[in-house]
């Protein structure tokens, strides 16, 4: 990449915006997510009780619906990065190459 097109990108007031929308909505599903994953893993390890109760008469026990919310919250934080990723990032940058460019 030629540098003087790379400069060009980096003191564009489109990709600094793009930058620091993405970096902070990123740094938001991260905190996220590890409190939901760090919270199952300490409710693991000190709260083994809460997790062994039975669900009814049946064998289940909450454990199991309890970590497969993490798996479901995992995938439900990937599409919402995703649909935000695929709509005002990709307008952005979209919009940083018409800038550049031109």
């Amino acid at each position: 990449m030629d540098t003087s097109l790379a400069e060009r990108i980096a003191a564009n007031p489109s990709y600094q915006e793009l930058k620091a929308k993405r970096s902070s909505f990123g740094w938001w599903l991260t905190f996220a997510m590890l409190i939901v994953y760090y919270g199952f893993i300490v409710l693991i390890a000190f709260r083994k009780d809460v997790l062994a109760v039975r669900i009814g008469s049946g064998v289940m026990t909450w454990g199991i619906p309890i970590g497969f919310g993490v798996i479901v919250f995992t995938i439900l934080i990937t599409a919402v990065y995703v649909r935000r990723a695929n709509s005002e990032f990709d307008a952005l940058s979209e919009k940083v190459k018409r800038e550049v460019l031109k």
